[in-house]
């Protein structure tokens, strides 16, 4: 036999190191219900005893009533208290059923939820948002029903097995009557196991790719509706239905054939028991209550769907669970316990920083030290890796080489309050929490800012202006906010000043503001915010400019560091960075004079405010 390929065996590797963690979940789950799951066990198990019970007794007093004994009524009674006691232990199963599959549904979606938001972006983004709001919702409930599910299982194979015992202490002819359908129960148990997880398996997987594309969708309901591409991408979603159909029917057919041998089965074991019982009945080697007896144990030894029911339930369960257990599995951006020197200037160093993305390397051994208080622009290409710079120096992100410091401490070592207290974000395309737009500003980590501080930081984004003439002002619900690009990134550049640290990241953060709207944001950002080191991926020429110092990407590597001025007098690539900026190629025409006057001017003085800006 050739070996797997080495993609396949990793895949098979992830696959078992997945089914691994769903397993600890499902029994840490457990214990977390343990007293619960224990009351469960005894109900049930107490209930299956009555069961067993029940035939018994109620054989003995048909016996006595029959023969006319004065004990006949008292066994009357202990038959009713069997057959309530049986009644009463199942509804308490019942709910406490209830209770274990909510506690143990929470506890996975609060495991899951909380490996999530402790990964680093990229990990969790392997999982489409409409792929993990399955795996938290609907499989999670489902996987968390196996705890209970594990406990009705157990008990439900006690009725089988002690009824079968029961037949052999009532009459030993007839019990192996019985014995001879066994093994084709075994064989229908063992191919509903093997046929329902495989099912299981696949219609879930199809569940969560169709919850994946409809969230897109749903997402970007406006750019379908501006292409008309309405038809198309409702034949998208629901392209693999037919599949979840097949799947569902898969499910519902090995089910189904399951219980329909089972129902032809059952009635031949009770035909065969009642045959050879009534055969020794009438030879006087058993009595009339004894017959009945028999009888209904074979039943409750043929019980083949309370099995069923209850290892189907365990299949369903631990598939799921597999599903939620890929969110349980992606890697922790783990914290140290180390905090930052006080009053730090925000000195980054990175130290042969490597970062690796689907087995190619995107940045490549870069080395740099940029000094506390410093304004760096980080410029490049699209593709040459500056939003990953942006995110290794901040950490949201770990290289997997090399070290990032801050204030002469590893990143790494620093406590998770401390780092995202003093190393802020702001992004493109800022996502807003909070019920109000007062609130989404002072979102963040640390103490609320209070009002004056976020308004004071409105002011510093460009955003004041317009949050005062929402209905409610500062709060204003953000639903009933509509907000252009625009809008939306100044509210996320408002929140990320109000809460600026030592190291503040500025990822393409100014992209859907015109061009003075911007140019506010970085005078603003140089007078009014607490001062310290900014990283500022830039796209516009003028960022580059009044940087401090410019880092130049290209292909994932350090092309070259400096001042905007030395690059762009040595570096004619350099310039063609820009071209789409300033509307020139390398070099030549109109509009690259133009632009390189503009430069030149802010480099003699004839720009007072670009060049008081640039000696910040």
């Amino acid at each position: 036999m050739s070996p797997r390929p080495p993609d396949a065996a990793a895949g098979a590797a992830q696959a078992e190191a997945v089914a691994r963690t769903a397993d600890r979940a499902l029994v840490a789950a457990a214990r977390h219900s343990a007293g619960r799951g224990a009351a469960v066990l005894g109900c049930t198990v107490s209930a299956s005893a009555a069961a067993l019970a029940e035939p018994a007794v109620l054989g003995h007093t048909l016996d006595l009533l029959l023969r006319g004994a004065p004990s006949g009524p008292a066994w009357t009674l202990l038959c009713a208290a069997v057959i309530a006691a049986e009644v009463a232990l199942d509804a308490a199963a019942a709910r406490l059923t209830g209770e274990i599959d909510g506690r143990s549904t929470a506890r996975l979606r609060r495991l899951g939820l909380a490996r999530l938001l402790r990964t680093a972006p990229h990990h969790a983004a392997r999982h489409a948002p409409g792929e993990t709001a399955a795996r938290l919702t609907a499989h999670a409930t489902e996987a968390g029903k196996v705890p209970a599910a594990v406990a009705h299982a157990v008990a439900a194979l006690l009725p089988p097995l002690g009824a079968v015992t029961a037949l052999f202490l009532i009459d030993l002819w007839t019990a192996l009557a019985f014995l001879v359908g066994v093994p084709f129960l075994v064989l229908l148990l063992r191919a509903f196991a093997r046929d329902t997880h495989t099912s299981i398996a696949r219609y879930q997987q199809v569940q969560l790719a169709t919850a994946g594309r409809l969230t897109e969708a749903l997402a970007g309901a406006r750019t379908i509706a501006a292409a008309g591409t309405a038809e198309r991408e409702r034949a998208r979603i629901l392209a693999r239905l037919p599949e979840l159909g097949a799947e569902g029917r898969r499910m519902w057919q090995v089910y189904g054939g399951t219980t329909a041998w089972s129902a032809a089965l059952m009635p031949m074991l009770l035909y065969a028991v009642l045959a050879v019982g009534g055969i020794r009945l009438s030879a006087g080697a058993i009595g009339v209550g004894q017959l009945l007896a028999a009888v209904r144990y074979a039943g409750l030894a043929a019980g083949i769907g309370a099995v069923t029911g209850g290892l189907a339930a365990v299949v369903r369960g631990r598939s799921a669970a597999r599903r939620t257990a890929a969110l349980l599995d992606l890697p922790v951006l783990g914290h140290g316990r180390a905090q930052l020197p006080e009053g730090g200037p925000g000195t980054l160093e990175l130290r042969d920083v490597r970062v690796v993305r689907g087995g190619a390397t995107v940045l490549h051994d870069i080395s740099l030290v940029i000094p506390g208080g410093t304004t760096v622009a980080v410029v490049g290409r699209s593709g040459a890796g500056k939003t990953l710079f942006a995110a290794v120096a901040g950490r949201l992100t770990d290289p997997d080489e090399g070290r990032v410091l801050l204030d002469g401490v590893p990143l790494p070592e620093v406590t998770a309050e401390a780092l995202r207290r003093e190393a802020g974000y702001a992004f493109d395309r800022p996502a807003l929490f909070g019920d109000t737009v007062g609130d989404a500003i002072a979102f963040g980590a640390g103490p609320d800012p209070g009002p004056e501080a976020v308004r004071a930081a409105a002011r510093a984004a460009g955003a004041d202006l317009f949050v005062r003439r929402l209905p409610h002002a500062y709060g204003t619900r953000l639903a009933d906010a509509p907000m252009s690009g625009g809008e939306v990134q100044r509210l996320g550049l408002a929140r990320a000043f109000c809460h600026a640290g030592r190291l503040l990241v500025l990822d393409d953060a100014t992209s859907s503001l015109d061009t003075v709207t911007a140019r506010e944001v970085e005078r603003a950002l140089a007078r009014e915010i607490r001062p310290g080191t900014r990283i500022v991926v830039a796209h516009r020429l003028s960022s580059a400019v009044r940087a401090d110092l410019v880092v130049w990407l290209e292909d994932g590597r350090v092309r070259g560091s400096g001042t905007h001025a030395e690059l762009w007098r040595r570096a004619p690539a350099y310039r063609a960075v820009f071209a789409a900026d300033t509307g020139k190629d390398t070099g030549t025409g109109t509009d690259t004079g133009r632009d390189t006057g503009r430069d030149e001017d802010a480099e003699n003085g004839t720009d007072h405010d670009t060049e008081r800006e640039a000696a910040r």
